[in-house]
């Protein structure tokens, strides 16, 4: 689940179980000491006594301008003097926090999940499921102040799901959530394989002065763009041609010792898994805010490629052509497991907007939120499907992630990935400190049991990251298969059974409304079901 994250505290002297104000005059203030006394607990309840990264003494209040916001499938976002004073965070703020959280390595995958679907499905499924999804959002956010109890100020999704399905509710919860942690580990160590491996083909080959050519279709020219699927039918690894100075067989040992699939998996094991077994995280979450820098710059990347590339888009319905772009295609689903995954912030949702200065204006700051991420995934993607090279390639060229349409050597591209490689090696142990701390203190009530428990939980995440880069290399499939899985309970079910079951005690549960939300549930048991028959 998402949380606020803050490594750092500011120390405000009070008696523990009494909080008081500065100003007794000031009743604002110790509101919202006792709200955040009450965060602090619920965060503690997180780890274990003895880890410190999440919670702090009695005694101690956060630093309302120093807060984390966290979410597993996203990136982090820290408030720098962006609060009122009192811990509370304008509009703007909320709606920037909320964009940062949510968007994450979908991004990469939507134009292929546009081609797989046809350009104009692709553009109509992004805009409904994005306002299916802010539904269901808004259901979740609602689904909490629904409950008859004096205080639930400091639930989560997962609580508020404890309190109505009991212990199914809390175990099943503690699965979906493992799911979307682990799915979100697969495809980040296969991303960083991706990353590592083209990084270090670049400066090899620039330190020895070695010009190089890939062996697979593309264009000609300073823009080139490469077509990795279509040599022998599937992504080539180190196939090259060597033209130009360099010893030879210097340069064939170092293609035998780094390959894509079958050796640069298992280096990253040797940094990754020390790091995994930390008891504290807490420090690379300063480095988290590179998320932000990452998804600027691939915007900024993918103006500057469309601007020189041109619109590739054949749409003539009555001569035959090799190069036409369809406009819908049967494969539709996966663009919406995609997009499942891309919308996803239904399990952090409550903290993000918890914190928001204006609460009356919830709604509509969750709402341009979502309306900044479609817009950013419209245009990521309809711009890299349209100025595609199409001729002289095909449409049916393009990448689940569009990066690898760029080969080794082009320099934008290179930035790109060296960006994203440190930003999801500084990511990767927090999504392993919260998948030890959510699994190993539900079965031991204690998230660091022992060295031995953490290795061993360590090492079969890292063995599933290892053997999905070697053997299933494919981020797309991974992320609509973790994607409409996770979603299914945390975006579709959960949401609309919640919000049936407070209509129906309350008498006020119309059939327009069961009907509705029995939709719903059943659209996503359907998204579900296509990905494991397309």
């Amino acid at each position: 689940r998402g949380f606020l994250f803050s490594p750092s505290f500011r120390p405000f002297h009070v008696e523990p179980t009494n909080i008081v104000s500065v100003n007794d005059d000031t009743q604002r203030v110790t509101d919202e000491a006792s709200a955040m006394n009450k965060r602090i607990h619920y965060y503690s309840r997180l780890t274990s006594p003895a880890d410190r990264a999440l919670i702090a003494p009695d005694h101690v209040l956060p630093a309302p301008d120093e807060i984390y916001v966290y979410s597993p499938l996203g990136t982090a976002f820290k408030v720098d003097s962006c609060t009122d004073g009192y811990g509370k965070n304008s509009s703007l703020v909320t709606i920037f926090m909320i964009w940062n959280t949510m968007m994450g390595t979908s991004i990469l995958s939507i134009p292929w999940g546009i081609k797989q679907a046809g350009f104009t499905s692709g553009i109509i499924l992004i805009l409904l499921m994005g306002i299916l999804t802010l539904y269901c959002c808004y259901r979740v956010v609602k689904s909490r102040q629904m409950i008859p109890l004096t205080d639930t100020s400091n639930w989560e999704f997962p609580d508020v799901c404890k309190y109505y399905f009991g212990s199914f509710g809390q175990w099943s919860s503690l699965l979906f959530s493992m799911v979307s942690l682990v799915g979100a580990m697969v495809v980040y160590w296969v991303l960083m394989s991706n990353f590592l491996f083209n990084t270090g083909k670049f400066i090899y080959n620039f330190v020895h002065d070695i010009n190089v050519t890939d062996i697979v279709p593309g264009t000609n020219g300073s823009n080139k763009v490469i077509c990795p699927s279509a040599a022998s039918g599937h992504a080539p690894q180190n196939r090259s041609v060597m033209f130009s100075s360099g010893n030879r067989t210097g340069f064939e040992l170092f293609e035998e010792w780094w390959d894509k699939s079958h050796t640069v998996p298992f280096y990253l094991i040797a940094v990754l898994l020390p790091l995994l077994n930390l008891k504290s995280p807490s420090f690379f979450a300063k480095f988290n805010v590179l998320g932000t820098v990452s998804v600027v710059y691939l915007v900024f990347l993918v103006t500057v490629k469309a601007a020189h590339l041109g619109i590739h888009l054949e749409f003539n319905w009555f001569t035959e052509n090799e190069f036409f772009v369809p406009e819908f295609k049967i494969l539709f689903p996966q663009l919406t497991g995609v997009l499942t995954l891309a919308f996803f912030i239904h399990n952090c949702v409550i903290t993000l907007l918890q914190n928001n200065r204006n609460q009356e204006n919830n709604v509509r700051d969750l709402s341009i939120a979502y309306f900044l991420v479609g817009l950013t995934y419209l245009y990521v993607g309809v711009i890299i499907f349209a100025s595609f090279p199409s001729p002289p390639l095909s449409k049916e060229c393009i990448e689940q992630n569009f990066l690898d349409n760029f080969p080794s050597d082009d320099i934008m591209s290179f930035v790109a990935r060296i960006f994203l490689l440190f930003q999801m090696m500084t990511v990767y142990p927090l999504l392993g400190y919260l998948a030890r701390v959510q699994l190993l203190r539900q079965f031991f009530g204690n998230a660091y049991p022992s060295l031995v428990h953490v290795l061993i939980l360590n090492l079969a995440i890292v063995g599933a990251g290892v053997a999905m880069a070697r053997f299933y290399p494919n981020i797309g499939g991974i992320i609509r298969y973790s994607g409409a899985t996770c979603g299914l309970a945390f975006v579709f079910v959960y949401p609309s059974l919640i919000y049936m079951i407070s209509l129906h005690r309350a008498g006020q549960l119309t059939w327009p409304a069961l009907i509705i939300h029995i939709f719903i549930i059943l659209f996503g048991l359907a998204n579900l079901i296509a990905q494991f028959l397309l």
